[in-house]
């Protein structure tokens, strides 16, 4: 398959209009393939260097972030090829990524983790979006009902399918 630029390259370019055409190429790459949905964008925001998935994410920037997604989301669904938005929400580790508990106060979530994500659901509306591994403020993101039935549905209006990262769905103990 073709090696497309990483996130980060193409957010170096702060240019919409090509990385929606970057999107284009990718849709129509994942036709020949024969898949229906590709698991990507990672809307995650640059948190250490260390992070494993930086490659995969776009900047540190939120806006910067939100901007350039939605134009690759915009491009890649042209093709009538769906996205993965993943991960949501504040997936900044790869260390114990399975376990780890990012503490994350409102105000942080609403203006650091969460601009991508909204912009992505409101003015893209991709097929499906994935949660991360992680939890977040002790609750693990598959099982978040704050996050995933009362902002992401609710809120901010998504009616696409949420999807788990692989293996991640977890059972509540009785």
């Amino acid at each position: 398959c073709t090696h497309f630029p990483i996130a980060t390259l193409l957010a170096a370019t702060w240019n919409q209009e090509l990385v929606e055409e970057v999107g284009k190429a990718i849709g129509n790459e994942v036709l020949e393939y024969g898949a229906d949905v590709l698991l990507a964008p990672a809307l995650n925001i640059h948190r250490h260097p260390l992070c494993g998935r930086n490659f995969e994410y776009f900047s540190e920037d939120p806006f910067l972030t939100a901007e350039l997604s939605t134009a690759l989301i915009h491009g890649v669904q042209s093709r009538n090829i769906g996205v993965s938005v993943k991960h949501f929400a504040a997936n900044s580790q790869e260390h114990r990524r399975m376990s780890s508990d990012a503490q994350v106060d409102e105000r942080t979530l609403r203006e650091i983790y969460f601009p991508a994500f909204e912009q992505a659901v409101k003015r893209a509306q991709p097929w499906t979006v994935m949660c991360s591994y992680n939890k977040l403020n002790g609750e693990y993101a598959s099982q978040h009902r704050a996050l995933l039935t009362d902002l992401l549905r609710g809120e901010w209006g998504y009616e696409g399918n949420v999807i788990t990262d692989w293996w991640m769905q977890k059972s509540k103990s009785p």
